[in-house]
């Protein structure tokens, strides 16, 4: 049985019937002598069970097989073999090109080519292949359970040409990689690409061009948001991914085949989820509403990354200045032993056992190991550094205090906030967005608490800013300021309530 590589060939003007066919030629880059297609880079193939190659250079129905039909898939650049058939007694290993992948009656698919690097010059190769191209889809396999800052296993990659996964526990370093994401021109497409991108900021200072979430995007054309990779495909591609290595240990090796085309699955359709969603965004003009919250969430993630993030610490409403003096000196010996330790910051000390500490204020070692349960999660040897953290904070003076943002109207009804935000979600019904993605509980509060005490000093909440002001903020404005009532139309209706002026 002769293992021949796939030859890609060319979208036509032909209609969409006319691309079917029963048979696809092959290239016989292995010279059909039984050898095998050498890869681009790596040697990793996923076995296709539901697929064989007759002696012929020609993928084509076995006997016991019904048919192959291949089609070119133009709007996605990809050529897609759909191919219906029995199981065959002898399932072959292909070595197809990388833009070919294959897909079974049933859903399941089979990368039939992808590169594995595993080695410096095989990155490089591969970035080489990625300068230049229009656009670059991406995505990580990560743990993050045990260490300080999550540990990086796995980055796949998509794009015109190229289908990769990069190891990194195997090259010497992912900077160059890093780096092309960072300088051209493309767009990045990534879904809920949090962790990716501060991986990227961490390593080189510097963001991914281009940035496009399809988890972001989706939310700005009314789907739900935060909305699963997969959910966005079942609903707009009809497509489904297999679940079979959720719980992966990614920093194990070897990798298995297996596991290598459940990650490849993350990238294979991310560009085009990002064509279908982007489509809609061009539609209705909201791709520059999409670029404003790249440019906002990446402002926060920076400032999450360069900032002390000590007012993070849950649990601390309510606490006074010099309990949270305490809090702050706690959180930044925290910070340093887990640094140390490379261990998660709440392996160190419990975020609801600082905010005991900081509470009674007590400086005392036998005072520190009366808390009930602070014995079992920190180590005996750090009590005298716990103690000496908050002898410190109790001896700053009160100008070195943090100050603490009190709400600006303590007694404001909570049902103002509940009607308003009853307001936010009928508005973005209308409009077709995510009523998560456009503004929280929080935001409501702080936009009420913002129209009712206003002063040159406040901080303008984001519901009164950019897009969401335009699109949301005034109505929600009107209803506040009594010139636009809600009235219930149709309490069948998926949108039961409309705005009415009051004249």
């Amino acid at each position: 049985m002769n293992l021949c590589k796939a030859r890609r060939t060319q979208p036509s003007s032909r209609s969409h019937s006319d691309r079917i066919s029963k048979k696809t030629d092959l290239d016989d880059s292995a010279g059909c002598d039984g050898a095998a297609a050498p890869h681009l880079l790596g040697d990793s193939v996923a076995k296709v069970d539901w697929l064989c190659l007759t002696d012929s250079t020609t993928i084509q129905a076995e006997p016991t097989c019904r048919s192959i039909e291949p089609l070119w898939r133009s709007e996605v650049g990809r050529c897609l073999i759909k191919a219906s058939v029995t199981p065959c007694r002898s399932p072959a290993t292909p070595r197809l090109s990388h833009d070919l992948y294959l897909l079974s009656d049933s859903g399941k698919i089979a990368l039939v080519k992808h590169d594995y690097i595993r080695t410096q010059s095989d990155l490089e190769r591969i970035c080489q292949q990625l300068k230049g191209v229009p656009r670059i889809a991406f995505d990580t396999e990560f743990v993050s359970e045990d260490t300080y800052r999550p540990d990086l296993c796995l980055i796949q990659v998509a794009a015109e040409g190229v289908l990769a996964v990069i190891d990194p526990k195997e090259v010497d370093s992912v900077a160059p990689f890093w780096d092309v994401l960072a300088g051209g021109e493309h767009e990045t497409i990534v879904h809920a690409g949090r962790e990716e991108f501060r991986f990227c900021l961490h390593d080189t200072g510097k963001w991914p061009a281009g940035l496009f979430d399809t988890q972001i995007a989706a939310g700005l054309i009314g789907l739900e948001y935060p909305a699963a990779y997969g959910k966005l495909l079942s609903k707009l591609l009809d497509r489904s991914l297999a679940k079979g290595e959720t719980r992966t240990d990614w920093r194990r090796r070897p990798l298995s085949d297996r596991q290598i085309e459940y990650a490849l699955q993350d990238v294979l359709y991310l560009e085009e989820l990002y064509e279908s969603i982007d489509a809609k965004l061009q539609k209705w003009n909201r791709r520059a509403w999409l670029d404003d919250e790249m440019k906002q969430w990446q402002q926060e993630l920076e400032n999450f990354e360069n900032r002390e993030n000590w007012r993070r610490v849950s649990g601390t409403s309510g606490l006074s200045e010099k309990a949270m003096v305490i809090v702050r000196e706690l959180w930044r010996w925290r910070e340093r032993q887990a640094q140390q330790q490379n261990r998660p910051p709440r392996r160190v000390l419990r975020d609801d056992l600082i905010v005991e500490l900081a509470r009674r204020g007590k400086s005392e070692v036998k005072q520190i190991q009366a808390i009930r349960g602070i014995d079992r999660t920190v180590a005996k040897r750090h009590f005298p550094e716990i103690a000496e953290a908050i002898r410190a904070a109790l001896e700053l003076p009160k100008s070195e205090w943090p100050k603490i943002k009190r709400s600006r109207t303590s007694n404001q009804p909570s049902l103002v906030g509940q009607f308003i935000a009853t307001a936010l979600s009928t508005v973005c019904r209308t409009q077709n967005l995510a009523p998560s993605l456009v503004g929280t509980v929080q935001d409501v509060r702080d936009l009420v608490d913002y129209r009712l005490s206003q002063s040159a000093d406040d901080e303008v909440p984001a519901l009164a800013t950019g897009w969401r002001s335009e699109v949301v903020g005034r109505t929600l404005d009107d209803v506040l300021e009594g010139r636009t009532a809600i009235r219930i139309r149709d309490p069948k209706s998926d949108n039961p309530l409309s705005f009415e002026p009051i004249s």
